[in-house]
């Protein structure tokens, strides 16, 4: 009971700290002052920063695919078996991230800075990772997002996908920023859940639109 209090303490201090500075920028000198905890207590719940990390990133990414995961079980479930059309997925998507968020303060900047760092160099080991624990829950989605796309090859598809990806990292890890030059701008209040829906017109328009392989200079 002991060690599992001692390891939220740590999970706690670790999440706050990355998502105020940020996964390369915080020591492990901080999190044992912020958790009161001396560094032997991380190492021997977590083995390392990574292992940290890699815990952290379970307390985001584990809720974020069981809610994908069970909303694509309930619609195969419904009366209607229609086809599930690309906006649709689309919108499940986003309606996955705000469940996480809804679940915790730092949810979604914890988890674009998570992708962030995932796809830097010298990161290989959490992308491994996240793939090899989520990949394949997540497979059905990329599966029904394929067959809504626009017929292209498979290259095509993983930078259309990427595409997907940094378009919702760039949202959300500026959304104070842009919320401010809105502000500044337009006089007007941003909310999370309206700009993840103006998203999703867009992001489909992307993933359905016809595939090739042209250059610009051959336009």
């Amino acid at each position: 009971m002991a060690q599992s209090k001692t390891a939220k303490q740590i999970l706690d201090a670790a999440e706050a700290l990355f998502a105020e500075q940020g996964f390369i920028e915080t020591t492990m000198r901080q999190i044992t002052y912020n958790a009161n905890v001396n560094l032997a207590a991380i190492n021997y719940h977590f083995g390392s920063k990574q292992g940290l990390i890699q815990s952290v990133a379970e307390q985001f990414l584990r809720p974020f695919s069981n809610y994908i995961d069970q909303a694509l079980i309930e619609r195969a479930n419904m009366l209607d078996k229609s086809s599930v059309k690309m906006e649709e997925l689309l919108e499940l998507l986003m309606r996955a991230l705000l469940r996480v968020d809804q679940e915790n303060t730092h949810s979604l900047l914890m988890f674009t800075r998570l992708l962030e760092l995932a796809y830097m160099k010298n990161q290989g080991e959490l992308r491994e990772f996240i793939i090899g624990r989520y990949g394949s829950k997540l497979k059905p989605f990329i599966t029904l997002i394929r067959a809504q796309s626009a017929l292209m090859e498979e290259d095509e598809f993983f930078w259309r996908l990427h595409f997907v990806m940094g378009s919702v990292i760039f949202t959300l890890s500026n959304f104070t920023m842009l919320s401010a030059i809105e502000k500044k701008k337009f006089n007007s209040e941003a909310e999370i859940e309206r700009i993840l829906h103006r998203m999703v017109p867009v992001l489909s328009a992307g993933m359905q639109a016809r595939g090739d392989k042209l250059y610009f200079s051959r336009l």
